[in-house]
């Protein structure tokens, strides 16, 4: 009779917590109020946060670049990304308080890439244009170079952009290059970078590329008998930046003052200097 007393006991008290249990949904935490239906403690607004919030809560800053287009991004002799755009997105990064994440894409998909907001910006050469500056923002100038047009050593045919009308030209579709070379009557072969336009060049399968004088420069100075020569440039000089989506106006200005500091500190030099032996800002 004990026996059997002692487990109606033991069932009613079991009851009883099954019951106050039941009566409680999402608890909160040091009797505090208890959590909506539906929400994760500890979650961050998804809505509010501007960009340049997002990249200093994250820790990163996500950063589009080609990693095939020297010596702006390219890979060393160990396989490490390197390049001088690739040391001034990771500056900009250092003094945003986060690190930089490289997301390498071909060119003619970094704005795309921008648009479905995998990067939250893009440094790669990218030139100033008119019709750029319609859809996005472009940070203030770090680096200003004039395109020049490359062909084969033996190439006689060639000797000005004029002279590449019914000729190929092998460029990026999405290039401002690409625009010269239509303007003066080529027929684009499209390729996907620098190293291709010259694999090509060499193979005699294009006749000419219009591309960055100063990545014609560090391809010579790393490979001085390669069988290419420049034969004409572009009268002026053309400025680039970086590239964000619009709409971002605190990541912009905090960009904007990142690279103001490094020029006025001596780090924009110490990186232009290792890479060009000069100011290219100018």
């Amino acid at each position: 009779m004990t026996r059997r007393w002692t487990s109606i006991v033991l069932l009613f008290a079991v009851l009883t917590l099954l019951i106050a249990a039941c009566g409680t949904k999402n608890p909160a935490p040091n009797g505090g109020a208890a959590a909506p239906e539906g929400t994760k403690e500890g979650a961050a607004p998804a809505a509010g946060a501007n960009l340049l919030e997002t990249v200093k809560s994250s820790g990163k800053l996500r950063v589009g670049t080609e990693g095939t287009y020297a010596p702006f991004t390219y890979h060393d002799k160990d396989g490490k990304l390197t390049g001088f755009d690739v040391e001034i997105a990771e500056e900009v990064a250092k003094r945003l308080g986060v690190q930089a994440e490289f997301i390498e894409t071909k060119w003619d998909g970094m704005f795309a890439g921008l648009d479905a907001k995998r990067f939250d910006l893009v440094a790669n050469q990218v030139s100033i244009k008119e019709d750029r500056k319609v859809k996005y923002d472009f940070s203030d100038p770090y680096i200003v170079s004039k395109a020049v047009l490359i062909v084969h050593n033996d190439n006689q045919d060639i000797k000005s952009l004029a002279d590449l009308k019914g000729k190929k030209a092998g460029q990026s579709l999405t290039s401002n290059l690409t625009e010269i070379a239509k303007a003066n009557g080529a027929e684009i072969v499209q390729i996907d970078g620098f190293n291709q336009a010259i694999d090509l060049l060499l193979s005699k399968r294009i006749d000419a590329t219009i591309n960055d004088g100063l990545s014609y420069l560090d391809l010579k100075k790393q490979k001085p008998d390669v069988a290419i020569k420049v034969v004409d440039e572009t009268k002026e000089a053309t400025p680039s930046a970086l590239l964000l989506n619009k709409n971002n106006p605190e990541l912009l200005a905090a960009v904007n003052k990142a690279l103001a500091d490094m020029k006025s500190d001596g780090t924009y030099l110490k990186i232009s200097e290792k890479y060009f032996g000069q100011d290219v800002s100018k």
